[in-house]
């Protein structure tokens, strides 16, 4: 006798899918990026990499990047990747980093605590995108790239080498937002500076492993999370057991990047530094597809959270708190104050140039 199987929901059909998609995508960059094979005298170079992220996560947004890295280089160098505190607690992430325990990190600033004065942007920083497109053009037309490699610069043992964009900010609940009276006390898992902002509105943000959020949700220790977009929300099962989705973004990508430790990178070879900017990139063009195409169809097909949002007056005026927001962070320095001024004149940009940039 056979056993009926049961019928997929909505965002199991949707996530199964985008698996599959995916999963293509990585086995095609690694063929394409196959080259001969040279079988180096000393031994493979190793490096240890570990990732902000948890391994549900992790499948998506770093390891389809490794797996076609080792496969493009053929024995000359591998990576071990390891996911979320498996190594080291993601909060000395930039120190083992720094002192050779990692030999890279995939992270944002604000998460791993990193000593530069512009680490404020990295994660969410509010309101400084509203599309993943715009982490890319800010650092390619509007001088983030050069800022950020300035920084680094005067780090030892710490090599920047790319940054790329991530899902949006949104807040999910056990109990619903409707106004920004419901964030008062609401204990919320998330990134540092999204929220130092949403503690103004009387959210308590709360630092806990990764892989113990969903059981701090369930036990009542967390009311929520603020870490980010829908995609990720049903991937790694926050969704199931959190109730609600406040629709009103609080930016529209995070930024992460990827950092080398600067001994272990100038050991290896021109080529294969070159290959692993290579999938670096081609990890960002994942993410971008992954997230975009996800958020979208979760917040109209998704059936595990309902949609609330906040009175448009109310909105308004978190608008404008973000204003002064921006302000207080140019002011703690001179390079965090060209961040800003970038931000200012991109968004002035996007306003005027209008759809569908805007």
């Amino acid at each position: 006798m056979t056993t009926p199987k049961t019928p997929q929901s909505p965002s199991e059909k949707i996530l199964a899918s985008r698996r599959k998609f995916m999963m293509g995508t990585a086995v095609g960059s690694a063929s394409l990026l196959a080259a001969p094979y040279v079988n180096a005298q000393s031994g493979p170079i190793r490096w240890r990499l570990q990732t902000y992220s948890g391994a549900p996560l992790g499948a998506h947004v770093i390891k389809p990047q490794i797996d076609a890295f080792n496969a493009a280089a053929n024995g000359e160098m591998e990576i071990e990747l390891y996911y979320a505190d498996q190594l080291v607690p993601t909060s000395e992430l930039f120190r083992a980093l720094q002192s050779g325990t990692l030999d890279a990190v995939q992270s944002d600033e604000a998460t791993m605590a990193s000593p530069v004065d512009i680490s404020v942007f990295g994660g969410y920083f509010p309101f400084a995108t509203r599309y993943s497109l715009d982490v890319p053009a800010l650092f390619t037309y509007y001088g983030l790239k050069e800022i950020w490699e300035e920084a680094y610069s005067e780090v030892e043992n710490v090599t920047w080498l790319s940054a790329g964009a991530w899902d949006p900010l949104h807040i999910f609940t056990k109990d619903p937002i409707r106004s920004l009276a419901d964030m008062q006390g609401k204990r919320v898992f998330g990134v540092p500076t999204a929220g130092k902002f949403l503690s103004k509105y009387g959210m308590i943000p709360v630092t806990v492993p990764w892989d113990d959020v969903e059981v701090a949700l369930q036990t009542g220790d967390l009311d929520g999370v603020a870490w980010c977009g829908f995609t990720e929300a049903y991937e790694v099962g926050w969704a199931d057991v959190c109730n609600y989705a406040l629709s009103n973004s609080i930016t529209g990508a995070w930024f992460g990047s990827y950092f080398a430790n600067t001994a272990s990178w100038d050991k290896v070879p021109p080529h294969l530094q070159q290959l692993f900017r290579s999938t670096i990139d081609q990890s960002h063009y994942y993410r971008n597809v992954w997230y975009w195409g996800g958020e979208a169809k979760l917040r109209v097909e998704g059936e595990k959270m309902e949609l609330t949002s906040l009175p448009a007056e109310e909105w308004a005026q978190v608008l404008q708190d973000a204003n002064g927001f921006w302000d207080s962070v140019a002011a703690e320095s001179p390079r965090a104050g060209r961040v800003v001024e970038a931000f200012k004149k991109y968004a002035a940009t996007m306003e005027k140039a209008g759809y569908p940039y805007r």
